[in-house]
């Protein structure tokens, strides 16, 4: 892996992509961060060696150069799931190509289902730390020492300086700004009944299908790493309705405005 990483860094910077200070990833509904950017470069997936392809239909699939705030950043407009059907190390593998660039810091936003009944639809929450449900780590593999330290500590994953910056500028902006555990499951069936109950049970405040992953190996980089989700449904097991996708993508869009100014306040800061 060390090779493919060394070439797939390679052909970046040999595109332009010239030492990036902080990664993004955008998740689901959340790609107008894009137009605020002053873009440099851009390369599909499938045009990057040994890099993986989105396979989502409302996921794009595109690494972006760029200027936002003032500093140098690489974004993924489109992330990778495992049930697409990639292993936990491909869903990884833009992390630590974005890490060989030279960012120090990633910044992560996704749609999650609220678990805590408190909070409610188009709200946003930081993620204080998570529950990796998904069967596996993407640190689970023969050589991951030669990439890093294997017994990664994890009793801080989201960057506290970072999540302090957040609710200070949510608090300025007058945004809802929870705080919670997230909860990382499979998918990409949604979750029953008795599913729910359990996510609370265990101190789930929200669940979704991505970002623990790229946060375990953010840690195994060193990398400082956060992480917001945009609350799209909320999943109540009493009153449980079927839920529409296309619901949800709306909702995310409709919550991204106050994003949008969490992310660029804070780099702008960092």
């Amino acid at each position: 892996m060390k090779k493919f990483i060394k070439e797939t860094a390679n052909y970046l910077k040999d595109k332009g992509f010239d030492h990036p200070e902080i990664g993004i990833i955008l998740g689901t509904g959340l790609g107008q961060l894009i137009d605020e950017l002053k873009i440099i470069k851009e390369v599909s997936y499938n045009h990057i060696p040994n890099f993986p392809t989105a396979t989502v239909e409302f996921h794009k699939g595109k690494l972006i150069y760029g200027v936002l705030e003032g500093k140098k950043v690489v974004v993924m407009q489109g992330r990778f799931h495992i049930y697409e059907g990639y292993t936990l190390q491909d869903v990884t593998y833009p992390v630590r190509v974005m890490e060989k660039l030279g960012i120090h810091t990633l910044l992560v936003s996704n749609a999650s289902g609220a678990i805590n009944l408190n909070f409610k639809k188009g709200e946003l929450m930081l993620i204080d730390d998570h529950i990796n449900l998904q069967g596996s780590s993407p640190l689970a593999f023969k050589g991951v020492g030669k990439l890093g330290e294997r017994f990664v500590d994890m009793s801080a994953p989201y960057d506290v300086d970072i999540n302090a910056k957040f609710k200070a500028i949510a608090k300025a902006h007058n945004i809802t700004l929870h705080e919670g555990v997230y909860a990382s499951v499979v998918g990409p069936q949604l979750e029953t009944r008795a599913e729910y109950r359990m996510l609370k049970i265990i101190g789930a405040d929200a669940v979704g299908m991505s970002t623990v992953p790229e946060i375990i190996v953010a840690n195994h980089l060193n990398l400082k790493a956060a992480a917001v989700s945009v609350l799209t449904d909320e999943c109540d097991p009493e009153h449980l309705k079927p839920v529409d996708i296309s619901e949800i993508i709306a909702m995310a869009e409709k919550a991204e405005p106050n994003m949008i100014i969490l992310f660029k306040e804070l780099i702008r800061n960092l």
